[in-house]
């Protein structure tokens, strides 16, 4: 993915979407247009800014899997409820966050990002809060596609 400086539209979908999931941190990762790795690009709630130095390896994290799956992950209750170890998950460590739901964004044809909203309580995401993160990622799709056009 390009590099992005903050884009205004997407910063603003995650503060609507902190609003009205009754989640406390979202974030978006995009995986680099160069290579498989993928970074945290956006937050809202965030406690800290260690989103932005955190860098994955494609199929590592929650990011990384969702990505390269295609599909969405749920964690219930971290770090009980995972694969692998808790070190694979930094987002999850830096936030505090232990129930999260990863979503992939679908830009240009392909999962080249992740939504995600998190809990710092085990608090499960319910099947309306899911759904509508899938409505606020595919929002976010036109916003990233639309940018990638221009």
């Amino acid at each position: 993915m390009t590099e992005l400086n903050i884009y205004q539209p997407v910063v603003e979908a995650c503060e609507e979407i902190l609003k009205q999931t009754a989640c406390d941190f979202v974030g978006i990762a995009l995986q680099s247009d160069s290579g498989p790795e993928v970074r945290w690009h956006y937050a809202a709630g965030n406690r800290n800014d260690k989103y932005k130095r955190i860098t994955l390896r494609y199929g590592k994290g929650i990011a990384g899997r969702v990505i390269a799956t295609g599909s969405p992950m749920m964690i219930e209750d971290f770090p009980n409820d995972i694969q692998g170890k808790a070190l694979e998950y930094p987002i999850l460590l830096a936030e505090s966050l232990v129930t999260s739901f990863g979503v992939p964004l679908i830009i240009n044809g392909k999962p080249k990002g992740v939504l995600l909203i998190g809990r710092r309580t085990k608090q499960p995401f319910t099947n309306l809060e899911q759904q509508q993160t899938f409505e606020h990622a595919r929002d976010l799709e036109e916003i990233f596609n639309r940018l990638m056009n221009l």
